[in-house]
């Protein structure tokens, strides 16, 4: 896909925010929800995204809403790295096929990483669904108390 075209009312993330397609929610506020991704490049890997917004990429997204997106990034990358002690984190955003873009709707990657294991080597294929739960149930219950 292009950098530029038209929102796409049935990728995966407005499925989500519809309560079409099942996540493993983490965060929900009234700008943003956060849910683990099912294909993790690491374990503890988040997806952020915008509720009302139907911007593609960073450059359709309105700046209110990138702020509020950025603020949420932030908060959750603090519980994360409290929870998991990871080595390192590293937050993404992409935009068009060629820079990595696979879902158009915009949304930012909290991907802890830990010293020894490379980019990408966590992450060859789906994510076990009660490890899952499991870390859903740990970062849930650390964000109440952040």
């Amino acid at each position: 896909m292009s950098l530029h075209g038209q929102y796409d009312s049935q990728n995966i993330f407005a499925l989500i925010l519809r309560g079409e397609a099942p996540c493993y929610k983490i965060y929900e506020d009234a700008d943003v929800m956060a849910f683990l991704d099912i294909f993790p490049q690491s374990r503890g890997h988040v997806l952020v995204i915008p509720k009302a917004s139907q911007a593609r990429n960073i450059l359709d997204v309105e700046p209110a809403t990138l702020g509020a997106m950025m603020s949420a990034v932030q908060r959750l990358t603090r519980v994360i790295v409290d929870e998991l002690e990871p080595d390192g984190v590293q937050v993404a955003q992409f935009n068009g096929a060629v820079a990595g873009q696979t879902v158009y709707h915009i949304h930012v990657h909290i991907i802890p990483r830990w010293e020894g294991e490379a980019p990408g080597e966590h992450g060859r294929g789906k994510a076990d669904p009660e490890a899952l739960k499991v870390l859903q149930a740990r970062l849930v219950e650390r964000i109440k108390r952040s």
